[in-house]
């Protein structure tokens, strides 16, 4: 079986979105400059470095997608096809009344759950992490094996953070590739659960 991977751009102070982000605006004020490593948006987000190709080939040839709720909601959840056609798994307390087009799976009974569902679904392949709150879940449950965090160089000042309010439990990381690009430091960590 795959991994459980959190893909995740990230601000040298700790941020995934500047302040503001909503659905209409998902990046929040300044946010865009997290995701400038991937390419221009008008050629479909395909990076030039070979870094930086590296890490979007491993996101595309995942086998399932984890996502919050927040997250799926602000993107449409993808109109159900994140990539190839993958199933799409959202932990959450309510399934919504009307279900978003593609295979995309509300799970009630826990992150847990969610996570070895996906897992399943994935095969031998990987399980991308959409979301912080998702990927904080994902680490309180010790489900989530590696995080992979495209480190920007800038300093937002303000947003959303990735680790706000993870608590008290002390996680162990294991720093197993760097990968450095004009636009961002790739950072595979593997998560040592004590």
């Amino acid at each position: 079986m795959g991994s459980i991977v959190l893909y995740m751009s990230m601000s040298l102070d700790g941020f995934i979105a500047g302040p503001g982000d909503t659905k209409d605006n998902p990046f929040g004020t300044g946010g865009h400059r997290l995701h400038k490593w991937l390419g221009p948006s008008g050629e479909g987000f395909r990076p030039s470095d070979k870094p930086s190709r590296t890490i979007f080939e491993e996101v595309m040839s995942t086998g399932a997608v984890i996502t919050g709720r927040r997250t799926g909601d602000f993107v449409g959840y993808w109109d159900g096809d994140h990539h190839d056609g993958v199933p799409i798994f959202v932990p959450t307390h309510h399934a919504p009344e009307v279900t978003p087009p593609g295979d995309v799976r509300f799970v009630t009974d826990g992150i847990g759950t969610c996570a070895e569902q996906a897992r399943t679904a994935a095969g031998d392949r990987d399980v991308l992490v959409h979301g912080a709150y998702t990927a904080r879940e994902c680490l309180r449950a010790r489900v989530l094996d590696v995080m992979e965090i495209q480190l920007i160089p800038v300093l937002l000042g303000q947003g959303r953070l990735l680790f706000d309010g993870l608590g008290p439990d002390h996680i162990e990381l294991a720093l197993v590739r760097s990968l450095e690009s004009p636009n961002a430091l790739h950072l595979r960590y593997e998560v040592k659960y004590a």
